[in-house]
């Protein structure tokens, strides 16, 4: 993504010897370059550019940075003010309507929703109320199924309105409705007019639209129109993962003054996250955002029931990796884990280990299966004919043996840097850091 060579500009600024005008000039022209090319509004581009020189050449080093934190203090501020308000929606009881055109992702963002409420002990449900696209029932009830959500859907009635009437009536005890509505490749008088019924009878505490972040600029176009026909209060960003163009749905928002809800940034049901504007500048410039990263540990190790205490005693052995690999195997690819910490704390990590999946996950516990005691509890004995053993034993090959030794080693150094660092490694430790 065009926006990730903000991290670029970030290290250059730490990394430094001296910072002059000629050096924030050019700071300032790789910024701009990395909004342009992520589809920020060129307006926007020059209010954030402009402010950032500004005050990178007037004002005076606060005394407790020195001049390339202050810098990067500055970038990230104006970034911040760039990207606008984050919309916090609390764990109560509220009805959510999802609006948006056709291809932006609604029903499965209407899954992702109702799974992040549900993982939040709120008792939720989600309705189909899409009768257009032919395949959007059986989609939601099988998302939801997979999920272990509660589905309300009347399979081949067309009357939308009917369908959501009949879901209050029987989802009156669930704390949050979360109700899919039909999308169109355009936003025509006919869909409007569905949505303002729909809205009439749901009551909405929240109106949230979805659009898909490969559109670029023209979210600025969709965003207006569903705003002035149903007035939305919030939005929700999909596929932010996969596109240079990601940077026009967040300049969309600011411009009319919506704030956003959430992001997605994959597929799966765990690459969906509440945005806080504060944590997404800092992953976008390499300052990690520990405060996710720390709230979704704790989420899963409270569902494993784990034992943080257990992983700041004695030795990090590959014992720890493979007690934690299930609770790792939740909090989703090793990548976006890095993400969250300060420039990767400094570290060089192969992407074999970026790149860690819950299928390579699975096999290293089948080679551990196939190691000794001793071998789990000192990987240090493990020598080219021990891994020979092991890979035979466990039916896999030396190469990846060694994967899982270089991994353990990642991790290793990783609570090494953290302790280093005084960072909050005692969150990390429920997860074998």
């Amino acid at each position: 993504m065009a926006l990730e060579s903000l991290k670029e500009v970030a290290r250059k600024i730490a990394g430094s010897s001296s910072i002059d005008k000629k050096f924030v000039e050019e700071m300032i022209k790789e910024i701009q370059r990395a909004l342009i090319k992520a589809d920020i509004n060129v307006r926007q581009v020059k209010e954030i550019s402009d402010a950032i020189k500004k005050r990178a050449l007037s004002e005076d080093v606060l005394p407790a940075l020195n001049a390339k934190e202050q810098i990067l203090k500055i970038v990230y501020e104006e970034l911040l003010r760039g990207v606008g308000e984050g919309l916090e929606i609390p764990l109560k009881k509220a009805k959510i309507m999802l609006v948006g055109l056709q291809g932006s992702g609604k029903t499965t963002t209407t899954a992702k929703m109702a799974k992040y409420f549900k993982d939040r002990g709120m008792k939720v449900a989600v309705v189909a109320a899409d009768t257009w696209r032919p395949a959007a029932y059986e989609q939601l009830k099988q998302l939801a199924v997979e999920y272990g959500i509660t589905f309300y859907g009347e399979k081949g009635e067309k009357d939308a309105v009917k369908i959501v009437k009949n879901a209050l009536e029987r989802l009156k005890d669930y704390d949050m409705l979360i109700v899919d509505t039909a999308g169109r490749h355009a936003l025509e008088d006919e869909l409007i007019e569905e949505m303002v019924k729909i809205a009439e009878v749901l009551k909405p505490d929240y109106k949230l639209l979805v659009l898909d972040a490969a559109i670029g600029q023209l979210a600025s176009k969709q965003a207006e129109a569903f705003h002035n026909a149903i007035g939305i209060n919030g939005i929700i960003i999909t596929k932010f993962d996969g596109t240079a163009k990601g940077g026009g749905a967040l300049s969309a928002a600011r411009q009319i003054g919506i704030p956003i809800a959430f992001i997605g940034t994959g597929e799966k049901v765990e690459d969906f996250e509440r945005f806080d504007p504060a944590g997404f500048v800092s992953r976008l410039l390499g300052m990690g955002d520990i405060k996710a990263l720390m709230e979704k540990i704790e989420r899963i190790a409270s569902e494993e029931e784990l034992d943080p205490e257990a992983f700041l005693k004695g030795t990090f052995t590959l014992k720890d990796i493979y007690k934690q690999i299930e609770a790792m195997n939740k909090m989703g690819p090793v990548r976006k884990i890095f993400e969250m910490l300060p420039f990767g704390l400094g570290m060089k990590v192969d992407d074999d280990v970026m790149d860690m999946t819950q299928e390579k996950m699975k096999r290293f516990k089948v080679i551990m299966d196939s190691m000794t005691e001793e071998e789990l509890l000192n990987p240090k004995i493990i020598d080219s004919s021990r891994i020979r053993r092991i890979a035979i034993g466990s039916g896999t090959s030396p190469q990846e043996v060694k994967e899982l030794l270089t991994y353990y080693k990642t991790m290793k150094n990783l609570m090494k840097k953290m302790k280093k660092n005084k960072l909050p490694i005692k969150g990390l430790g429920k997860l074998g850091f």
